[in-house]
Formats: structure tokens, C-alpha cells, sequence
């Protein structure tokens, strides 16, 4: 089950109010960080 484009734009609409524009690019590397690393240990934990 994906998001849709209206959902995507409703979140990052949320994200803007919530955290301010000057916070999102750093919000964005979290983020891209913490789905690199998911992606990692999920690679080498596959047998």
C-alpha cells in the first residue's frame, strides 16, 4: 500500500507548518540517512 500524490503533498504541506522552511532540509537528510541505513541492514541480514 503506496501513498498517493495528494497524500504526499497533504504531508509535506503538515511538514512545512510544523517544522518551518529552514528546518525541512535538514529534516530531509535525517530521513534520507535513516532509510539508507534500513535499506543496509536490511540487505545484510538477507541470508
Amino acid at each position: 500500500m503506496g501513498f498517493g500524490v495528494l497524500e504526499v503533498l497533504i504531508i509535506l504541506l503538515i511538514a512545512v507548518l510544523l517544522f518551518r522552511a529552514r528546518k525541512l532540509p535538514e529534516l530531509a537528510r535525517g530521513l534520507g540517512r535513516a532509510k539508507r541505513e534500513f535499506e543496509e541492514a536490511q540487505r545484510s541480514d538477507d541470508p
